[in-house]
């Protein structure tokens, strides 16, 4: 992606967490990343917010300290480290709140087509999981890394 992102702090040696400090006009906050298994195969839940406790990670605060992008593209370019030593597994994420998930639609529907050349990107409807377009609602994401060996099959 074309923008500015964060430093890592720490990484887990499985890279299952990224750890990064925010810092924006209202302060600095300590953000966590984690791609937590899910009851499905080879799907990982993303999980993000404040780090608040040692696995405990706040997504409801809103710190509002103007570094919105930056942070939004820290958060890819650790999905893009952790698909690449991945490549089989998928990652579904939804945002804490509706405002939140719609803040992801956008951003994923302004880098569409440069994302869509790494990943396969499913938006969750009422209908069921079907192929990510601008502006579509959803209620969450399904991101895959693409692979020419095999096709992605749905869940």
């Amino acid at each position: 992606m074309k923008y500015e992102s964060y430093d890592l702090v720490r990484i887990a040696d499985d890279l299952s967490s990224h750890d990064f400090v925010s810092k924006g006009y209202r302060g600095h906050f300590l953000k966590q990343i984690v791609f937590e298994p899910t009851t499905k195969s080879q799907i990982y839940r993303l999980v993000f917010g404040n780090l608040v406790a040692e696995h405990e990670i706040d997504d409801f605060t809103v710190n509002d300290k103007g570094d919105r992008n930056k942070i939004l593209v820290t958060v890819a370019q650790a999905v893009n480290k952790y698909t690449k030593r991945y490549p089989e597994r998928m990652i579904y994420f939804v945002g804490s709140t509706q405002s939140r998930t719609r803040l992801y639609r956008m951003a994923i529907g302004l880098n569409l087509e440069e994302l869509s050349r790494t990943f396969d990107i499913y938006g969750e409807t009422a209908n069921g999981i079907i192929p990510f377009c601008r502006d579509m609602e959803v209620i969450a994401f399904l991101i895959k890394r693409k692979s020419f060996d095999q096709p992605f099959t749905t869940i």
